[in-house]
């Protein structure tokens, strides 16, 4: 027996969905509503604004659906549009996208910066002081990056998407999303290096 995959659901939750089911519909709402609103929160900080946005995304989601083809999983176009009505809404009010930090609501799918893997844990006021420096760092650094690189970073170490799912989800070439994420890495490390190099002087053996 071939065992369905997590895209072969979702088709054929669309396909009903195409067809007029709207349950289908709500179905697939009940299962992304949450990692949207996570995505949406890297980039806006007001909750009431993310609820409105993440309502908005679905609802452009459901009357575009009948355009849906296939070509990309459900979920990739989802965020996509996520993402295109979250850059809309806040050009509207003036503003650039916001990034939560990286450490906040992690997704239990999703990755952890390699920096954080970095940070010793010697429990020591001196260390403790470098480590939240370190963490104040990467959100400062990643908050500061052009809005491509954060997106780009976002969706791969905090949403755990693969190259060609950023890809998808950012409508551009492979090559582009890992020179993206490349660049987010090496602005972070920059910052990261002397930091990095404090805690390693202050290890307690």
């Amino acid at each position: 027996m071939i065992q369905r995959t997590d895209r072969d659901i979702d088709q054929e939750l669309v396909l009903r969905a195409q067809a007029g089911d709207k349950r289908a519909f709500e179905l697939l709402v009940v299962k992304y509503q949450r990692r949207v609103a996570r995505l949406l929160s890297r980039l806006i900080r007001d909750q009431s604004e993310i609820e409105d946005v993440s309502q908005e995304s679905f609802i452009k989601a459901y009357r575009a659906l009948p355009s849906f083809r296939g070509e990309s999983a459900f979920y990739t176009w989802l965020y996509r549009i996520a993402i295109n009505t979250a850059k809309n809404h806040l050009a509207t009010l003036g503003r650039r996208p916001q990034l939560a930090s990286l450490y906040e609501d992690e997704d239990e799918e999703g990755e952890s910066l390699d920096a954080a893997a970095q940070i010793p844990d010697y429990h020591t006021p001196e260390t403790e002081l470098s480590n939240r420096q370190i963490v104040s760092t990467v959100n400062a650094v990643v908050d500061e990056l052009p809005s491509e690189l954060r997106t780009a970073i976002t969706l791969r170490e905090m949403d755990g998407l693969s190259y060609e799912d950023i890809a998808a989800v950012m409508n551009c070439p492979i090559g582009t999303v890992r020179s993206r994420i490349f660049r987010a890495r090496e602005a972070i490390a920059n910052k990261l290096r002397p930091l990095l190099d404090v805690v390693g002087k202050d290890k307690r053996w």
